[in-house]
């Protein structure tokens, strides 16, 4: 059973697989990419074919939680990026995007060029109902910021499939220390602004640094997190403690209907395309 606004320790597939009826308006997955990580309680080198099949587990497990109008996001490298496409497709999902995050602060190299990005894919149930927040991730376009041109949208453009945020670096007051593989809240910040509204339920089938968890209570939505480490858990929920010192409010939008229903009265909407 999920429990909301809570991070737990656990097997994600025995979990969400154990969800009498789909739960999630929102799925982000950063799962391991199976090239060597060093994990507390983790091993991140499994044979092909065991990997493949234990992601087809795991992405089913989250499809099956995921509600009719729910998103799917997946966070990949290159080794298993074709394979997570192909497995998003027998689940009868509806690709939208395979978005590049390029980072700067990249490894260096010196036999092949220096690796910089990550695959984001974005798919959702229903090919036409599904929420896409534009207004919530709108950018200046080139026509505002370059050109001046007078026929620009003055609310600004829908950011192109390709990313450019930095990695979270060991000098960066985001860093924890407790992780060695942690996703920037940048990213995070506009995947759930687009792809929820405030009240709806995140959830993270690999919280490990416990990112998505926070960027999601900041944000005013219900979330749930899973790891197998327990200290993962542990560290990740003081993390989450001290994103929300502070902010009672998003808190209070969460757990009150009445603030929900005036935060969705501001135009945060379900598109049908």
């Amino acid at each position: 059973m999920i429990k909301h606004n809570t991070i737990v320790c656990g097997d994600c597939v025995k979990i969400l697989s154990a969800c009498k009826e789909p739960v999630a308006d929102l799925v982000f997955a950063d799962p391991p990419f199976n090239i060597g990580y060093k994990y507390d309680v983790y091993e991140d080198r499994r044979k092909y074919d065991d990997y493949y099949a234990w992601t087809e587990q795991w992405m089913g497990a989250c499809c099956a939680a995921l509600k009719p109008t729910g998103s799917f996001w997946v966070a990949i490298g290159d080794e298993y990026a074709a394979e997570i496409k192909i497995i998003g497709d027998r689940l009868g999902l509806h690709l939208r995007n395979w978005v590049i995050w390029h980072y700067t602060f990249g490894q260096s190299t010196k036999a092949k060029f220096a690796r910089s990005h990550t695959h984001l894919f974005y798919w959702t149930k229903d090919p036409r109902t599904f929420t896409f927040n534009d207004a919530e991730v709108r950018i200046p376009s080139a026509r505002q910021t370059t050109y001046a041109d007078k026929r620009a949208n003055p609310r600004g453009k829908v950011p192109d499939d390709v990313w450019s945020f930095s990695r979270v670096c060991g000098t960066f007051k985001e860093r924890v220390q407790w992780h060695p593989c942690q996703m920037p809240e940048k990213v995070l910040e506009r995947i759930v602004k687009v792809s929820s509204s405030p009240g709806d339920l995140v959830v993270d089938p690999f919280s490990g640094s416990g990112t998505t968890c926070c960027v999601a209570a900041r944000l005013g939505r219900r979330y749930f997190g899973i790891d197998v480490s327990e200290q993962y858990v542990t560290e990740s929920t003081k993390r989450l403690a001290d994103t929300l010192s502070g902010r009672r409010e998003t808190t209070e939008i969460a757990e009150n209907p009445e603030l929900l229903r005036a935060e969705r009265r501001k135009g945060l909407r379900a598109y049908r395309t």
